[in-house]
Formats: structure tokens, C-alpha cells, sequence
């Protein structure tokens, strides 16, 4: 009884230490990850690194020839630069973690890690969001009052335009990391996700979150209705003026720059409309992989694409550096 009573005493202070640091959320997460669902992971992870690979080097090209060629040099192209730099940094948040996971075997991640993770990624997505809205409004401003547009978009509204995007990503990022990273975690620490997203961690807290993922939910909506309101009356204010246009040239002109925009608009709101304003019975751990993959993954890739092979000016620039390149190799060759 005694012998007993000695071990459990000695017992006791270890299973609260152990209670504690599972409580406090110390301990590392595990990512379950995008590999644990397919049948061939050696070959998805080939496929995914190409992918990270061409997106990294299409956004890097994109911006290369946006501040090589004058002729790029307008607002326009300065927000697609942008958005191409959100678009690397995005992919780089997520995808070299995956991958390193996948090849050391290893899926465990600190906790400040994923809350580092998270706050990356809630910042670049929040900016992106108001990034495309104030796209549209310049694409508004360029068709609809011309003769006016090198006023209104002059080169420090473009600046002040692109810091309110990035402060109101950023506050994104700082409201619900903290939170969702304080949340007690004392069951199971698998992340049914390939990073640290904050719905799928909300899910492994053990404490009521119902108010917090309504309080998300409507930052959510506000998040995304005030750039959709920005981008549908910017459109159909468009449309309008495109409709009135005397010039086919032209029309043709502003409705393939537009057609562009809402292209990677739809790309990107539709997914985010999906993982945070669909009700939990549309959610599985499978479905929400599958939808991060789209818009975490695949539009970094799709974006560059869209802006240069739909863009005149940008193909054109492409063929100028192109033809450069080749002519300054031609004459090192000459020389040597």
C-alpha cells in the first residue's frame, strides 16, 4: 500500500507537467499533410516542386520585365508586380515546408512555427484580397476617365494604395494568430491540413470556439464584401463605358485587360469564399486540402500565365529581353 501510494506521488508531478505542457499548447503539431490522401506521394511531390518552381520563376520573370521595359512602367503593371510578389512569397509560406516534410519523413511542427506560418499566410491572403480590389479601381479609372488617370493614379496614390493593403493584411494576420495560437490543445495535435490554416487548427482546441469562428466569420465577409463591392462597381462601371465606346479596337483592348482581372478575381475569391464562409457540413479534411491546393498552390502559377500571354505589351516585353539576351551572348561569343 505504502509502495503505492510512494509511486503515485511520484507519478503525479510528471503526469501534470505532461498535462500542462499538452494544455498550454508547447508541444509541436503534426501536418497530416497533402501525401497522406494520395496513392503515388513520391510522384505529387515531383509535381508540386515543378509547379513551385515555374511559379516562382513566371512571377520572377514577370517582375523583371516590369521594372526593365519604360513602357511597363505605369500603374497598372506596378499592382501586377505586386501582386506577383505577394504570389512568391504565398507559395514559399507553404509549399517548401511540405516538401521538406515529405523527403525527411518528419510531419511535426513547433508552435511557433505554425503560428509564424499562420500569420504569413492570413497577411499575404488579407492583402491580396484588397490588392485586387484596387486593381479594379484602377482598371475603372484608366477606361472610364482617361484624361484624368494620370492625376488620380499618379505614383504616390499607387504607393498609398499598395501600404493600405499590406497594413490591412497585416491586421488580418495580427488579429487571428495570437488568438487561435493561445487556444488550449489538450487532445489530439494532428493538423488535418498541409500548414497551419486557421479553421484546422480551431478544430483541435478543446474549448468552446463557437463566438471566436463567428467573430471570424464576420471579419471574413467584411473582408471580402468591401473588396467585392470595390470590384463589381468598378466593372460594371466598365462595362457601361465599354458598351459605349465608338472604337472596336479599343473595346477589344479594355475588355481583355478586364477579362484578365476578373479571371484571377474569381480564381481567388471563390476559394476563399469557400474555406470561410461555407457552413461546416460542406467542410471535410479532403475538400479543404483539395480547395487550399487551388488557391495556395495553383493560382501562384496561374497568375503570371494570365497577365503575360493575354498582354500584349508584357509578350512584347518578353521578346524584347529575349532578343537582348541573345544578342549580348551572340557578341560575348564574338568577342571571345
Amino acid at each position: 500500500m505504502n509502495l503505492e501510494k510512494r509511486r503515485s506521488e511520484k507519478e503525479t508531478p510528471m503526469n501534470i507537467i505532461s498535462w500542462m505542457s499538452n494544455y498550454t499548447g508547447q508541444s509541436d503539431f503534426t501536418l497530416v499533410g497533402l501525401f497522406s490522401q494520395s496513392k503515388h506521394p513520391a510522384l505529387l511531390a515531383v509535381v508540386i516542386f515543378v509547379i513551385f518552381l515555374m511559379a516562382l520563376s513566371g512571377n520572377a520573370l514577370l517582375i523583371l520585365l516590369i521594372h526593365s521595359d519604360t513602357r511597363l512602367h505605369t500603374p497598372m503593371y506596378f499592382f501586377i508586380s505586386q501582386l506577383s510578389l505577394m504570389d512568391m512569397m504565398y507559395i514559399s509560406v507553404t509549399v517548401p515546408k511540405m516538401l521538406m516534410d515529405q523527403v525527411l519523413g518528419s510531419h511535426r511542427i513547433s508552435a511557433a512555427a505554425c503560428g509564424m506560418q499562420m500569420f504569413l499566410y492570413l497577411t499575404l491572403a488579407g492583402s491580396e484580397f484588397f490588392l485586387l480590389a484596387a486593381m479594379s479601381y484602377d482598371r475603372y479609372v484608366a477606361i472610364c476617365h482617361p484624361l484624368r488617370y494620370p492625376v488620380l493614379m499618379n505614383r504616390r496614390v499607387c504607393l498609398l494604395l499598395m501600404s493600405v493593403c499590406w497594413f490591412l493584411g497585416s491586421l488580418d494576420g495580427f488579429m487571428f494568430t495570437p488568438v487561435t495560437m493561445t487556444f488550449p490543445f489538450c487532445g489530439s495535435r494532428e493538423i488535418h491540413h498541409f500548414f497551419c490554416e486557421v479553421p484546422a487548427v480551431t478544430k483541435l482546441s478543446c474549448s468552446d470556439t463557437w463566438l471566436y469562428e463567428t467573430f471570424m466569420y464576420l471579419c471574413c465577409v467584411l473582408m471580402l464584401l468591401i473588396p467585392v463591392t470595390v470590384i463589381s462597381s468598378s466593372y460594371s462601371f466598365i462595362l457601361l463605358t465599354v458598351l459605349r465606346m465608338n472604337s472596336a479596337e479599343g473595346r477589344k483592348k479594355a475588355l481583355a485587360t478586364c477579362s484578365s482581372h476578373m479571371t484571377v478575381v474569381i480564381l481567388f475569391y471563390g476559394a476563399a469564399v469557400y474555406n470561410y464562409m461555407f457552413p461546416a457540413s460542406f467542410h471535410t479534411p479532403k475538400k479543404d486540402m483539395v480547395v487550399s491546393v487551388f488557391y495556395t498552390i495553383l493560382t501562384p502559377l496561374l497568375n503570371p500565365l494570365i497577365y503575360s500571354l493575354r498582354n500584349k505589351n508584357v509578350t512584347e516585353a518578353l521578346k524584347k529581353f529575349v532578343g537582348g539576351k541573345s544578342l549580348f551572348i551572340g557578341t560575348v561569343k564574338q568577342v571571345m
